[in-house]
């Protein structure tokens, strides 16, 4: 039997897109996703809005993008990015192509410049999965479409706004939410604090010396913070970041880039593993969230991973219902699902700015 809680919240999916979201999508059409400090806190709530909607009501939103192109250069192996960005893509009516970039990265071949120069006249979106963040900042600028970031070795944007569609689902609004990482110091950590800030939740990170967030994504966390009346903590205990957490996050302690570390980094992160133990010292509604792939019975156990606390896999549904929201926003497309004819297309074409760079 539903509760009121689900009801309302369940209305509030499928009710019409509110002021703000019609506001962010006039906003958002033409822009690139490089990191989620690219977004304002409002934004980042259009998104969830909508991605919220799109999951509750597909069938509304499958001729939104009709006729539109998106290609995507990856240099890293993928199941989930790739899928979830293929599978929106198509649902929207849209269509994705995959160029497999692990054996050239981007720029080896043939200059990054003279590769936006030419997608940009094919295809209406640009989706890079990188090793450097520069890759992606650099084709943000020289290409005339949105590029969203669907992972570098600085942030994960992505992976953090289907983390906190995820928590919503599960607690409602995340303002003041505990929401604590246990591990190293990453790209998705870099995003999640990012998220976390704009949201308003009160985020802590837990890792173990030397391998803690750059300070650089720490200071523009807190300034986002600022504003939102979030807070941010870093500490090197993890039993202290998990008591009374709402959720506790975990990821590999060994990125992609990274493999040669593996030995040197297995027994400096093992009190780091989030096990049963661990998780007992969470809130009771206590969640467990992992991006995957996860190292069963190294960064988590298996007890934990297959638990009635975890949310891993909501976690990984759910990345295709925001960026399905981001696809539509950044291109331009309708909110409410039309039949596209040549008479009333818009591709949205980005205004040139400024995109955040951290070398």
């Amino acid at each position: 039997m539903a509760t009121n809680a689900c009801v309302e919240k369940e209305n509030s999916l499928t009710s019409p897109p509110s002021g703000a979201l019609a506001a962010a999508s006039a906003s958002l059409a033409g822009r690139d996703l490089c990191s989620v400090a690219d977004l304002s806190s409002v934004e980042v709530a259009a998104v969830m809005e909508l991605a919220h909607a799109m999951k509750a009501s597909p069938a509304d939103y499958r001729f939104s993008l009709d006729a539109r192109q998106m290609v995507m250069f990856f240099e890293k192996a993928s199941l989930r990015t790739r899928l979830t960005f293929e599978a929106g893509m198509n649902t929207l009516g849209g269509s994705a192509i995959f160029v497999d970039q692990t054996q050239s990265p981007l720029g080896e071949r043939e200059s990054i410049a003279d590769i936006a120069r030419n997608v940009e006249r094919w295809v209406s979106l640009i989706v890079l999965r990188t090793y450097a963040h520069e890759t992606i900042t650099e084709m943000a600028e020289r290409a005339s479409v949105p590029v969203i970031n669907a992972l570098s070795d600085l942030e994960h944007p992505c992976q953090a706004l289907a983390d906190f569609m995820t928590l919503e689902e599960r607690f409602g609004s995340v303002r003041g939410l505990k929401f604590t990482f246990v591990g190293d110091g990453n790209n998705v950590c870099h995003s999640l604090m990012q998220t976390a800030a704009q949201m308003g939740a009160h985020c802590t990170i837990a890792t173990p010396k030397a391998y803690g967030p750059r300070p650089e994504m720490v200071a523009q966390a807190r300034k986002i913070a600022e504003q939102t009346g979030a807070t941010l903590n870093l500490t090197h205990d993890p039993a202290a970041a998990a008591r009374g957490a709402d959720a506790i996050y975990t990821d590999a302690c060994t990125s992609m880039g990274f493999e040669h570390e593996a030995t040197k980094r297995a027994p400096v992160f093992k009190p780091y593993q989030v096990n049963e133990a661990l998780m007992a010292l969470a809130a009771p509604r206590a969640i467990f969230m992992h991006c995957l792939p996860a190292h069963r019975n190294a960064e988590v156990t298996d007890a934990v991973m297959d638990g009635p606390q975890s949310a891993v896999f909501d976690q990984a549904e759910n990345r295709m219902h925001t960026q399905k929201a981001l696809m539509l926003l950044l291109l331009g497309g309708r909110l409410k699902a039309q039949r596209w004819t040549p008479g009333n297309k818009s591709e949205a074409k980005k205004p040139r700015r400024r995109v955040s760079t951290f070398s």
